[in-house]
């Protein structure tokens, strides 16, 4: 039986008199994806227990534009960014974390042109500043002897030059961190980008996941972290092709976070 989590909406927080602290932005793959949804339930576990006063949109929240923007459809990009520019705005929204890179550079970087501009941050940069505010405590003990490789999402790291809050996060963990030979400013994307995710791949000898979990495989980890849900995806999909599942789990930094800390 799955425990319910109450999170109240920005319209419900208002009409009670509160303002929100921060805008947690769930995105689609938070909201519909199965397994997303369970990134979206530990951040806001981890967000409960850090006592932070924080609001989602509900049904008022709708797709960002990234993945139109990046197939080539800019006309429906700006639709969709207009139509949440004017929620956000009337809500007088300032600040907003994301639990996906996507979401975060495309409200962070690519608003501000339309007229939407919010203090945007990604969920592993929140949770960091909160555990060295002391707002958050993990205890890492369970991970003790246990081998963990970072996968730097595309729009995390070389689009917004963030390599450090999930690691700073990961070696919370007393588990050995250990980098794949293709990280940071040299990482390789999971494939899903460039709206890769919702189409088949071109003709080529190797999937581009398969070839990145390729990479995290030879360091023989017991789990492959990830800061976004389409590299969850992808890279799950990898070390299932693999048939690794029994020995290598794919988790997003929050899951960890939040197991260590015993939720």
């Amino acid at each position: 039986m799955s425990e319910s989590i109450s999170v109240p909406t920005v319209a419900q927080m208002i009409a009670s008199g509160e303002t929100p602290e921060i805008l947690f932005w769930v995105g689609c793959s938070g909201s519909f994806d199965d397994r997303a949804k369970k990134i979206t339930k530990s951040i806001v576990k981890l967000l409960n227990k850090s006592q932070v006063k924080f609001a989602v949109l509900g049904q008022e929240e709708s797709c960002t534009g990234d993945p139109a923007k990046r197939a080539g459809n800019e006309f429906t990009f700006m639709m969709q960014a207009m139509q949440n520019i004017q929620v956000l705005d009337g809500y007088q929204i300032k600040k907003i974390v994301t639990a996906c890179p996507h979401c975060f550079n495309t409200l962070k970087n690519e608003y501000p042109e339309l007229g939407g501009n919010y203090d945007v941050i990604h969920h592993t940069q929140l949770l960091n500043s909160l555990l060295k505010e002391g707002r958050l405590k993990i205890e890492g003990g369970s991970f003790k002897g246990k081998k963990i490789t970072f996968h730097d999402p595309c729009y995390l790291g070389r689009a917004n030059n963030e390599y450090e809050a999930p690691r700073e996060l990961l070696q919370k963990l007393d588990a050995e961190l250990v980098e794949m030979k293709r990280c940071k400013t040299k990482g390789l994307c999971c494939g899903a980008g460039g709206a890769q995710m919702f189409k088949e791949a071109e003709k080529g000898n190797k999937e581009v996941n398969i070839a990145r979990t390729e990479d995290a495989l030879e360091l023989n980890p017991n789990f492959i972290a990830t800061g976004c849900p389409f590299c969850n995806t992808m890279m799950t999909d990898g070390v299932k092709f693999f048939e690794k599942e029994d020995e290598t789990a794919v988790l997003d930094v929050a899951e960890l976070i939040a197991n260590a800390s015993d939720l």
